[in-house]
């Protein structure tokens, strides 16, 4: 057998432990099929003493991070510190210059800097993989980059953040409130104590533009996902789209329109006969459209030390058996910088939740105001107390575009018989 693939190893949380732990256990079944043994020589952490369930006696321990990439016994830098900047990205750009093959599961450095990476990484003829970024154990980059590679996708999509669909599914199977939901999420370990880049869809926005570069040959351009997460979605409205035949889902969606490219995370009712509704828990799921292959669907766990550890040692097996190439299916020189294209522009049906006082009349100004905006009514459910005193009222539109709903609502806002603020949702009608 060929002579090990000698890795370093930085950041020994969840997900770098169960890479040691993963190559432990799986040491033969590894080496067979990358034609080389995997071995891990030096790691580093910020936390020496800490108790990682997993015996790491056997490895250099390296206080200085940064040194990993100047190592001679070194091949492959596993980077898993996190975070779009600071020593995260700092410890790839040297390891890379130093000719030095990177895998990362760190979604925020790839979303800001991949471009470059990729660039620095094709300059120097090594490897930049990070299919643990998107996803976790899904193996979805290898999926468009390789298994999709001769088709055209001009939509990929999907439940990309586990912690929201954690929640939206108990509020939805206990008609629970959001806020009571997101606090048994944290004492279970599901949510973060500062759950921002989860609920706010920040998480999903970094996934969603990696998707994008890769699916469409474009350059990343997290800057133009449009991000919402789910702090606005109440019990109301998961009931509202139980009754109309629907799920409320936190989607990230890209698409090619014209010679714009759309991406947004938002939360969206999804019809029960779309499989991302059955998506449920912490699992996520991947759609991708492809101009000959068709619909592809991809569904797994999303996070946790076994499924992205697994990812991380995917890529690692890769690079042991020679496969490089380049990062975004394409040479990074040949990304496109493709628009984006504006949000008022996107047609499609939509819901509308609104509190509004309990008097005779309101239905008909309401009615009349999306008319004048040019918005049509597919079906309204009047039912519910709000807390603001009046009644929750929902309306599913017609197709129209995303522009006329926003100014019906502001219409609305200087009515003196809505309530509160209206919820927005899209319908994924596809």
């Amino acid at each position: 057998m060929n002579s090990p693939l000698r890795i370093a190893l930085a950041g020994l949380g969840t997900v770098g432990g169960g890479v040691v732990k993963l190559l432990d256990e799986n040491r033969d079944l590894i080496a067979r099929r990358a034609g080389r043994p995997i071995e891990i020589v030096a790691i580093s952490a910020r936390d020496r003493s800490r108790d990682r369930g997993v015996d790491l006696s056997r490895f250099e321990w390296v206080d200085d991070t940064s040194s990993l990439a100047e190592r001679d016994d070194v091949d492959v830098v596993v980077e898993l510190i996190g975070g779009s900047d600071g020593p995260a990205v700092a410890l790839v750009r040297s390891a890379i210059a130093s000719g030095k093959a990177v895998v990362t599961a760190n979604k925020a450095m790839i979303a800001h800097h991949g471009l470059e990476l990729a660039g620095a990484a094709e300059r120097a003829g090594t490897a930049l993989k990070y299919e643990a970024a998107v996803a976790g154990g899904i193996p979805i980059i290898k999926a468009i980059r390789e298994g999709a590679a001769a088709n055209r996708i001009d939509r990929v999509y999907g439940i990309l953040n586990g912690t929201c669909n954690y929640i939206l599914t108990e509020m939805e199977e206990n008609g629970a409130a959001f806020a009571d939901v997101l606090a048994e999420a944290q004492r279970l370990g599901y949510a973060e104590a500062d759950p921002t880049f989860d609920i706010d869809g920040i998480d999903a926005a970094h996934k969603l533009a990696i998707l994008a570069s890769l699916a469409f040959g474009s350059e990343i351009d997290f800057a133009s996902v449009l991000t919402s997460g789910i702090r606005a979605v109440a019990a109301t409205d998961i009931a509202h789209a139980a009754e109309l035949g629907f799920r409320v889902r936190l989607v990230g969606l890209a698409e090619v329109v014209g010679d714009r490219i759309h991406q947004r995370v938002h939360a969206c009712l999804v019809p029960l006969t779309n499989p991302l509704a059955k998506v449920s828990g912490s699992l996520n799921a991947v759609v991708a459209e492809g101009n000959f292959v068709g619909r592809l669907f991809f569904e797994g766990r999303g996070a946790g030390e076994g499924p992205t550890a697994s990812a991380v040692v995917a890529d690692l097996i890769d690079i042991a058996r020679g496969e490089a190439g380049p990062a975004f299916s394409m040479p990074s020189e040949h990304l496109e910088p493709i628009g984006a294209g504006e949000a008022g522009d996107r047609r499609g049906r939509y819901y509308l939740r609104l509190s509004v006082a309990d008097e005779t009349g309101v239905l008909a100004e309401l009615t009349a105001t999306l008319r004048d905006a040019g918005v049509s009514i597919d079906s309204l459910i009047q039912r519910g107390q709000a807390e603001s005193g009046g009644v929750f009222i929902a309306i599913v539109s017609h197709e129209t575009s995303e522009s006329a709903v926003r100014e019906a609502i502001e219409a609305m806002r200087a009515s003196g018989s809505v309530l509160g603020e209206p919820m927005l949702m899209h319908i994924l009608d596809f």
